[in-house]
């Protein structure tokens, strides 16, 4: 699904980045998505979205996963 998304859709090089980092960079770097940090173990809805990336990290704030559109 993500492939019908506009701009890029997926920050593999981010993985152990800082949140604020993070954010910054795919938000520059996709201007129609807006990021969400959410702590590891934090319950979010299953649902997609083509404006939203979850910006996963640990309470060091460092990124857990992969930011991806969805």
């Amino acid at each position: 699904m993500a492939s019908d998304c506009q701009g890029e859709s997926s920050w593999p090089e981010l993985l152990g980045a800082q949140a604020r980092v993070a954010v910054v960079t795919i938000e520059t770097q996709n201007p129609y998505v807006d990021t969400q940090v959410v702590l590891e173990g934090t319950p979010v809805t299953k649902d997609f979205s083509c404006t939203r990336v979850r910006v996963w990290i640990d309470q060091n704030r460092v990124v857990t996963r992969v930011p991806v559109i969805g």
